[in-house]
């Protein structure tokens, strides 16, 4: 470009050009920038902000229930006996207080700290986000015996705030229906928001929330007495547990509330949820840092002290001391730090020696009033201890054979190649009649097969030492470049696609099970991060004259038999069960082509429903294993006998 062309772009570019989105305009334009995404997780989100403003008013003592309906046309009403939102003209924006709450982002109750000592929602700006983000929405508030009353339509105001009825009490009662305009599905998902209403009633002891659902017909109440102890409870129900009791703690410090709970089982895993003022923290922060602190700190103080741990013997680290826990650390305070709008990790500073300090104290006294538990803790400590150093020999071992290096590649790995790993896919393949096809059906340049032989270890149920000399998951560790667990490193990730690609019969869904297992107890960041796909093969194959369709659902079958027959053409039906029954051409432009292949890709909204899935299908707990075949027998699509 010339001096005279580049003179003439700059021209061209001027204080014109600068587009100003005022007031809820932005929220519109860039929803995911509140809301995290404008999918079904976007959507559950706006009944989560306009949750959470009930709940706040819960945390400051004064709401006792929360009532949520989706009705059976699809809108959402969340009703709470609160104090209810101001009418009353605001002096700055001149118009009701409740129409500045529901229009002007960043206004609410939450930033003098009179009306909130603790808050959750998106930093004051929750209601007005759900209001421009809805088709309609209503706000009814009942204060001082009178029932007033707005509406809106994609955020703006229909009319001015006015005065309908008498009421009893007080309270809040907010409609709306998102809009079609922003996401990309309405369909709320009764199971992914009544996990998360729970949690809330769990984090708010004696609240109770009801949630009703016109559109299936089920309704689910909560009230927990106990709060997060009951939470622990509830995450360790599928397993066996070290000790019959929940520990159980909870301090006040200036405005900041602490709470904990944590109970052992007998699993590999640690599950700790963290929350700042209920809202569900899943990067951690501060006051995960602070818990963890305390809990290493005090468990080796405890074991010195009693002479579990004798002077000469080393301390047990982190990863020791969290072998199997479940915990729950929950802190309320006045002016919560969040990274990332969508609140994945506590920030504030003060909050870590705060934690600590709370934790160490209360914990460090339940020890020693309560020494059978201490014993029982500290032995599945120390053997997890025991267990980390002889998987840490195993794995020095297999790296000074090669097993491990991430130069030295496995040999059944048929790699590609690209060097650059966002280009590059690997395809985990069961079986070598499936692996032979894969490679010699797949694009050499960017896609890598490693066939895996049999069924890989269940981890859940092995031990790191034993996991690592099995022979099919250090292939997978070398193959992927990652290492696992604290030593896993995203960034030597040597395929930025994982395809998971089995039979689609009852062996090939146990081989998905123990894989999935796998990746989400040692290697979650690639799931967490969009690493993990499954690929979806065919299983039919349907001739009709010259024609061939492949099919990959009975119900797609059935309709496309329909419409064949419906035309008076002669049809024959392939039932596939395995990738070997394919030739090498038919799995690339049915399975693995990308111009024609159907991925899934793998993700955890909710790590704690995911934590008790796992451990219920691969634990070692029969009886919940049955249940649960019993209670879903009736959804299996795909049976073999």
């Amino acid at each position: 470009m010339t001096p005279e062309e580049t003179n003439n772009k700059a021209s061209d570019y001027s204080a014109s050009d600068i587009q100003v989105l005022e007031g809820l305009e932005a929220v519109r334009k860039r929803p995911g920038m509140y809301i995290g995404s404008t999918d079904q997780r976007g959507l559950h989100h706006l009944v989560y902000e306009i949750a959470y403003n009930s709940v706040d008013e819960a945390m400051s003592g004064i709401c006792d229930h929360i009532a949520i309906e989706i009705s059976a046309d699809n809108f959402v009403t969340v009703e709470d006996n609160g104090r209810g939102i101001p009418v009353e003209i605001h002096p700055t924006t001149k118009v009701s207080a409740l129409q500045t709450v529901m229009t002007v982002l960043h206004a609410g109750g939450k930033f003098g700290g009179k009306a909130y000592q603790v808050s959750g929602g998106l930093h004051g700006v929750g209601a007005s986000v759900v209001n421009a983000l809805s088709e309609w929405m209503t706000v009814s508030v009942k204060r001082n015996g009178k029932l007033y009353r707005q509406e809106y339509k994609r955020g703006v105001p229909t009319g001015p705030v006015k005065e309908v009825g008498k009421s009893e009490g007080t309270g809040t009662i907010s409609s709306f229906f998102a809009d079609k305009q922003v996401f990309t599905e309405l369909e709320y998902d009764f199971d992914t928001l009544a996990d998360r209403i729970r949690e809330m009633a769990y984090l708010n002891r004696s609240l109770e929330i009801s949630f009703d659902d016109r559109r299936v017909g089920k309704e689910q109440t909560y009230y927990f007495e106990g709060g997060i102890t009951g939470f622990v409870r509830r995450l360790n129900r599928n397993k066996a547990v070290v000790h019959p009791h929940p520990i159980y703690m909870t301090k006040q410090a200036d405005h900041t509330i602490v709470e904990a709970a944590l109970q052992y089982n007998d699993g590999y895993t640690d599950n700790t949820l963290s929350f700042a003022n209920c809202v569900n923290t899943m990067d951690g922060g501060t006051h995960l840092t602070g818990f963890r602190s305390a809990l290493t700190r005090v468990l080796n103080d405890y074991a010195h002290k009693n002479k579990i741990l004798k002077d000469d013997d080393p301390n047990l680290v982190g990863d020791d001391v969290r072998e199997g826990l479940t915990a729950v650390i929950s802190v309320k305070l006045p002016d919560p730090q969040f990274e990332g709008q969508t609140k994945g990790k506590l920030g504030n500073i003060e909050v870590k020696s705060m934690v600590e300090s709370i934790v160490g104290d209360e914990l460090a006294l339940y020890l020693e009033e309560h020494p059978d538990d201490g014993k029982k803790i500290l032995d599945k400590c120390i053997t997890a201890s025991k267990a980390r150093e002889a998987a840490r020999k195993a794995r020095d071992l297999v790296i000074r054979k090669g097993a491990l290096d991430t130069g030295t590649l496995p040999g059944k790995l048929a790699d590609c190649s690209e060097k650059d790993p966002t280009l590059c896919e690997l395809y985990l393949v069961e079986g070598d009649s499936a692996g032979g096809s894969a490679k010699q059906g797949r694009n050499r340049r960017f896609q890598a097969i490693l066939p895996l032989r049999g069924k890989i270890l269940n981890v859940e149920k092995s031990s790191p030492d034993r996991m690592l000399a099995h022979e099919e998951i250090r292939a997978l560790i070398t193959a992927l470049g990652t290492s696992i667990d604290t030593d896993f490193d995203l960034g030597r990730l040597r395929y930025h696609r994982i395809v998971l690609m089995t039979d689609a019969d009852v062996d090939g869904a146990h081989i998905r099970t123990l894989l999935l297992t796998f990746f989400f107890r040692h290697m979650a960041d690639l799931i967490n991060k969009g690493h993990l796909y499954i690929a979806q093969p065919p299983l039919y194959r349907i001739h009709a004259g010259k024609e061939e369709h492949w099919v990959y659902s009975d119900q797609e079958k059935d309709t496309l038999l329909g419409t064949l027959k419906g035309g008076g053409k002669k049809t024959e039906v392939q039932r596939y069960k395995g990738l070997g029954e394919m030739s090498a051409e038919q799995l690339w432009e049915t399975t693995m082509n990308p111009t024609t292949r159907t991925l899934l890709q793998v993700n955890v909204e909710d790590a704690a429903k995911a934590d008790g899935v796992f451990s219920m299908l691969m634990g070692d707990e029969v009886l919940p294993r049955k249940n649960f075949i019993q209670a879903h027998a009736t959804s299996v699509k795909n049976l073999d006998i």
